[in-house]
């Protein structure tokens, strides 16, 4: 699998900012995992602007991972797709594309990471960690005591996944997400809505080197 990143960003569009400007935000700061979110979105405007996101990430050597859209990952020779409860099981995900492709797959239980585990997911997007907008239909709230929880259990199983906390994360949460033994976080919000994204960005990366783990 392809390297893993402490920050993984989540484009959103929103406040007058496109999903491509927001990876574009990202990037700039130093974040070089970008996931592109478009849920709802047509299929052509879909591709349209997963091939500019596409682009930039090549541009800035960052892992470039689509959300839901499997096949369109697939001919566009993404790095690898993310799933959520709702999407494709990873089982068919793994089968269409391959062991070359990274398959990361939303959990809330240890339930859901084991079954992820057993079908070929490569990591875990585990939350929400708290309430988010940028997302419908949330799962159960997790906290810090839940992320904890769930990080025990799965040593306890020997289950090695690397496991990156989303939903509604701050700067500020994430020295004791860290600390609990999670291996980075997923952020949208927290840099789109800062007011100067790039610096934030860089912040939270500078932030997620001095935590020890």
């Amino acid at each position: 699998m392809t390297r893993m990143e402490k920050l993984q960003f989540i484009t959103h569009a929103a406040h007058g900012v496109s999903h491509c400007e927001s990876a574009a935000l990202a990037l700039a700061g130093g974040c070089r995992w970008i996931q592109l979110r478009m849920k709802g979105t047509p299929p052509g405007e879909a591709e349209e602007t997963a091939r500019r996101v596409q682009a930039l990430c090549k541009e800035h050597h960052a892992v470039f991972i689509i959300d839901d859209r499997v096949e369109l990952a697939k001919r566009l020779r993404a790095d690898g797709v993310h799933l959520g409860k709702h999407d494709m099981p990873v089982a068919q995900a793994r089968r269409m594309l391959g062991g070359s492709f990274i398959i990361g797959a939303t959990a809330n239980t240890f339930d859901d990471i084991r079954a992820h585990r057993e079908a070929g997911a490569d990591y875990i997007g585990c939350g929400p960690f708290r309430y988010t907008d940028t997302k419908k239909d949330l799962a159960p709230l997790l906290g810090l005591e839940g992320c904890r929880r769930i990080l025990a259990r799965m040593a306890e199983a020997g289950i090695c996944l690397p496991l990156v906390a989303i939903g509604g994360i701050t700067a500020a949460d994430i020295p004791a997400i860290l600390q609990a033994g999670a291996s980075g976080v997923a952020l949208s919000g927290a840099i789109l809505c800062a007011p100067d994204p790039v610096a934030e960005t860089r912040k939270i990366i500078n932030l997620l080197k001095d935590i020890p783990q």
